[in-house]
């Protein structure tokens, strides 16, 4: 007959002890960690105040948001500065040009910008080194000193005011070609090679092999390169002459500034109607973007 000793329980619970201690521990809030989430919720609260109040602001009217002292939440809500939006500045026209310019740049850059990267990080031909030094000059370049040869050009080939010179120009990007190439450069060789043994050309490996697995830097990529895109005001406001090829951005500087004052209620309603596409595709993509710039640091 087996007898059980009294302590047992003693000692799993011995055993068991240390770690609800240690997680008790973790979660105790020490000074650093306090001093820690003091600075990240104050960096949040000035982060997106400026954000309320254009959402405040855009639901006011011009006399309430020019009074002073000035007040956070509206007295009266009105909708007729995004009906005047939605009506007579007809905004469907330019958020059509925002979006199809921003879509088919993110298009060229996701495609090109692999396309590149993958020569540069996976494929030895006569002047790699050269290129690769040459991109990243490129990079460092900043786009205000191309930019009158760059109007010149397109001029040149008479393309003003069109489509094509608000896309081509951006249709590929240095920092794409880098964020590609440093993912790809991760990539096994043998997993390469073993695709080329069994007869695969450089297009299918590229096509069946690389791009299913450069998601996360994909998607950064494409966030970037839309962000710019449908953020560009300084090349639309050259290159669309006529108000059928205006982009949000150009629209929303030109028609909120009347002969006397800036309409500020028009103003922030057209901020806020700019800015909802980009956080929305943020916040759906956030997950995606963080890995591809984690992942494209570590290279």
């Amino acid at each position: 007959m087996t007898l059980t000793s009294p302590t047992a329980p003693a000692v799993v619970a011995d055993t068991v002890e240390p770690p609800r201690r240690r997680r008790r521990s973790e979660t105790r809030l020490t000074p650093g960690r306090a001093l820690t989430s003091t600075v990240l919720v104050l960096g949040l609260l000035v982060w997106i105040v400026p954000f309320v109040w254009m959402l405040l602001g855009s639901v006011k009217t011009q006399r309430e948001i020019l009074q002073r002292p000035p007040t956070w939440w509206p007295q009266e809500f009105t909708w007729e500065n995004f009906a005047a939006w939605f009506g007579q500045l007809n905004f469907g026209q330019f958020f059509g040009n925002s979006l199809l310019v921003a879509v088919v740049t993110v298009a060229g850059n996701l495609v090109f910008c692999s396309m590149v990267g993958y020569a540069l990080a996976k494929m030895d031909f006569p002047g790699k080194k050269a290129l690769f030094v040459v991109v990243m000059v490129t990079l460092m370049v900043p786009g205000v000193v191309t930019f009158v040869p760059l109007f010149v050009m397109v001029s040149s080939i008479g393309l003003v005011d069109t489509y094509a010179a608000l896309i081509l120009p951006f249709v590929t990007t240095p920092l794409g070609v880098f964020l590609m190439r440093q993912f790809m450069l991760g990539i096994p060789d043998p997993l390469l090679e073993a695709a080329r043994i069994d007869g695969a050309g450089e297009l299918r490996i590229f096509a069946r092999i690389v791009m299913p697995l450069c998601g996360p830097p994909l998607a950064t990529l494409g966030i970037l390169t839309f962000l710019a895109s449908w953020n560009n005001f300084l090349w639309p406001l050259v290159a669309a002459q006529t108000q059928g090829k205006y982009t949000l951005p150009v629209a929303l500087s030109l028609y909120s500034t009347g002969q006397n004052a800036t309409d500020y209620g028009l103003l922030l309603a057209g901020s806020v109607l700019v800015i909802a596409p980009i956080i929305l595709l943020f916040v759906f993509l956030q997950r995606y973007f963080i890995q591809g710039i984690a992942s494209t640091g570590l290279k």
